[in-house]
């Protein structure tokens, strides 16, 4: 495709321009990406290499850490550098490529949030039908339409984004390229355009969040009949993910959905389904969980009598 435009980097202003606060930004921002990266690595590690998670629960799992992981990456490393510079910018390749990874792995992660909350309607309300209708066939041919579609989502906003002229200005008001700062750099109308992105964008995040709210919903309804400790069980797990749910979502729906205009808290939103989710999605999701917990101990411990026989 022709590239239609003179820009050939951009200026990041950040989170802050003040240099006080940037080292504030830079100690808590890298605190929080190593956080993320310790939290998913162990349970990736955990579920790869214990015999006792290979059921179609931690298979969903392992690909929801491999996605908070690759979508913290592909944002946080820059963001937290760029808080020791001056001057941060970025050329116009390597901004299409961040807005491509962050949104391949942002839409992979709700997929994936889907797929986790029909495995658990499953399990709890079809057990005996359960590696039946959840096969590790089924997770497979999941998974991969979960990868496929998100690579659609996001070649379709990269040839969206390039049809437009970029002729300057070349300051984008935010830490890292996402669709709505670059619209607002291009130096024609992006009416279309711009209605086109959220029709892809804030559809898919509008529409998967009424699905797994309303999943929750008959989940829990289909629970009345349980005894009270499964009912227990199941709220406990539910609300947790729910939590979840709404602080991706919420955050999501609201920059995909709303105008091409500015707003002052824009930046601070995205850390939210950046930066937060990625970090949360472990300890709600998987380190809570019992036979997690149980396959860290063993796996610790076989590497500590490792050590120990050297």
């Amino acid at each position: 495709m022709q590239l239609n435009n003179n820009v050939t980097e951009f200026i990041l202003l950040g989170l802050t321009q003040d240099p006080f606060w940037k080292k504030i930004v830079f100690v808590i921002f890298l605190r929080l990406y190593l956080g993320t990266l310790l939290g998913n690595l162990l349970i990736i590690i955990t579920v790869k290499t214990s015999q006792a998670l290979k059921n179609p629960m931690f298979f969903f799992l392992f690909y929801l850490s491999l996605s908070d992981t690759c979508l913290s990456t592909s944002i946080a490393p820059r963001m937290i550098v760029d808080a020791l510079l001056k001057k941060t910018t970025i050329s116009f390749s390597e901004c299409m490529i961040q807005v491509f990874s962050s949104h391949v792995f942002g839409c992979l992660e709700i997929f994936i949030l889907i797929l986790t909350a029909v495995d658990r309607y499953v399990a709890i309300c079809k057990p005996l039908h359960y590696m039946t209708i959840i096969s590790q066939w089924v997770c497979v041919v999941l998974m991969a339409v979960a990868w496929v579609g998100s690579c659609v989502h996001s070649l379709v906003q990269i040839f969206l984004t390039l049809s437009l002229p970029f002729c300057g200005p070349n300051v984008i008001n935010h830490y890292f390229c996402d669709l709505q700062p670059l619209l607002k750099q291009a130096c024609s109308d992006t009416y279309v355009v711009n209605l086109l992105l959220v029709s892809n964008s804030g559809a898919i995040c509008a529409v998967s969040y009424v699905m797994l709210i309303f999943s929750y919903v008959i989940f829990l309804h289909s629970l009345r009949n349980h005894s009270a400790e499964v009912i227990k069980k199941a709220l406990s797990t539910c609300v947790s993910h729910i939590i979840v749910v709404i602080l991706f979502f919420g955050p999501c729906i609201f920059m995909y959905t709303c105008p091409a205009t500015t707003f002052s808290m824009d930046k601070m939103i995205a850390v939210f389904y950046t930066v937060g989710t990625p970090l949360l999605n472990p300890v709600i999701y998987t380190l809570r969980n019992t036979e997690v917990k149980s396959a860290m101990r063993k796996l610790w411990s076989k590497k500590l009598i490792a050590d120990d026989k050297r």
